[in-house]
């Protein structure tokens, strides 16, 4: 290896980890800014806060240890659970009610193809007899037939 090469290494060396510790100190700023306003600690509002990757606040083991232990720290501070007539209950009950709209809207749907193929079929079978018996009018058989032909 050249000295050439060597300074470059040392130089790109150094960029790498000046840009990691400013990476660190923004994630360190940004947990600080979300406990001074209260907001719930995670990877994700980290992540928003400080600007950095998800990747990087994981495969940092000091910033992921205190980001994991802010989260579980307030977890018991959570609310109670929602109670039994809640918004929450009636958006349950609601979405349960367009699911099983859909599921029925789905069945009736095919219902229908299905009949319509039936009809389809029964419709060319009928113009098919019509032409094979012909009715006595030229033009109209010639008509009838070139539609089964081609349906």
């Amino acid at each position: 290896m050249t000295d050439g090469q060597t300074k470059r290494i040392a130089v790109l060396t150094a960029a790498a980890k000046a840009k990691s510790e400013a990476k660190t100190r923004a994630a360190e700023q940004g947990i600080r800014a979300l406990v001074k306003r209260g907001e719930p600690i995670t990877f994700q509002a980290v992540q928003r806060e400080a600007g950095v990757s998800h990747a990087f606040l994981y495969n940092h083991p000091d910033l992921r240890g205190r980001i994991e232990h802010l989260r579980a720290r307030a977890r018991p501070n959570a609310a109670p659970s929602a109670a039994p007539n809640s918004e929450s209950t009636l958006v349950l009950a609601l979405t349960a009610q367009i699911n099983e709209l859909q599921k029925r809207h789905r069945h009736d749907v095919q219902t229908l193809r299905d009949a319509l193929e039936q009809a389809h079929g029964e419709n060319l079978d009928l113009r098919r007899e019509l032409a094979r018996r012909g009715n006595g009018n030229g033009h109209h058989t010639t008509h009838v037939a070139s539609i089964a032909t081609t349906t």
